[in-house]
């Protein structure tokens, strides 16, 4: 089996901005396992690329799950990284993802909104009268139904923790493997059915659009087998 990193693919490069695929199973910023991230992986290959000395810059602007592959988009210098995070702020970049969800949602296109709050590692759906609820919403259509289980295309409009998961499991239709959020069982990977298909954001100092597209990994469970 190839090493984690070996799967990484560069999707965007230029001075301000770089866009990555990051495989599922991979942390997009390090945490207290030590795991190689994402984010240590590009400082090192800027590094070595441009021989830099000293640490090479690079703002992380959003990120993925761990089981969760796709598309990433990280700032190469600080002007970047501010200008990023504004059009985040002001739901300016456009997010598309894949799930695989067990079911068939209802309608098969549409609105989903809700309130979400944090409880530790997980989001749970709350009340709009909760002070610590966030206003969570997003569109998606069902792109295919095969057997017990639905390709769904997912447009964000909000960016919440655990969003996509948590609000397709309170739909009844929890995401492929994600046992987090209520599916039965795991998937041998230990990772799950979604994927950052796709982001579009405007670039930091041109005035052009840039498209990042995740290609499909090799594992993609769909069909379903």
């Amino acid at each position: 089996m190839s090493r984690i990193e070996d799967r990484i693919k560069i999707l965007y490069e230029d001075n301000h901005l770089l866009g990555l695929y990051k495989p599922a199973g991979m942390l997009t910023q390090g945490d207290r396992t030590g795991d190689l991230s994402l984010l240590d992986w590009a400082k090192a290959w800027l590094k070595k690329r441009y021989m830099k000395p000293g640490k090479a810059f690079l703002g992380l602007v959003h990120r993925l799950d761990r089981p969760v592959a796709g598309a990433v988009l990280f700032a190469r210098t600080s002007k970047a990284a501010s200008r990023l995070s504004a059009q985040i702020r002001e739901h300016k970049i456009r997010k598309t993802y894949w799930a695989i969800v067990q079911g068939r949602p209802r309608p098969p296109e549409g609105k989903s909104k809700a309130f979400l709050t944090r409880r530790g590692s997980k989001s749970i759906i709350t009340t709009q009268h909760d002070p610590s609820g966030r206003a969570a919403e997003l569109t998606y259509r069902v792109l295919e139904s095969r057997g017990p289980f639905s390709l769904v295309e997912i447009a964000l409009i909000t960016g919440r923790h655990h969003q996509i998961r948590c609000q397709f499991a309170a739909l009844g239709c929890p995401i492929l493997g994600d046992l987090k959020y209520g599916f039965s069982h795991a998937l041998p990977s230990r990772n799950i059915g979604l994927l950052a298909r796709s982001l579009i954001c405007r670039h930091p100092t041109r005035p052009v659009d840039v498209t990042l597209e995740s290609p499909i990994p090799d594992d993609w469970p769909w069909p379903p087998g």
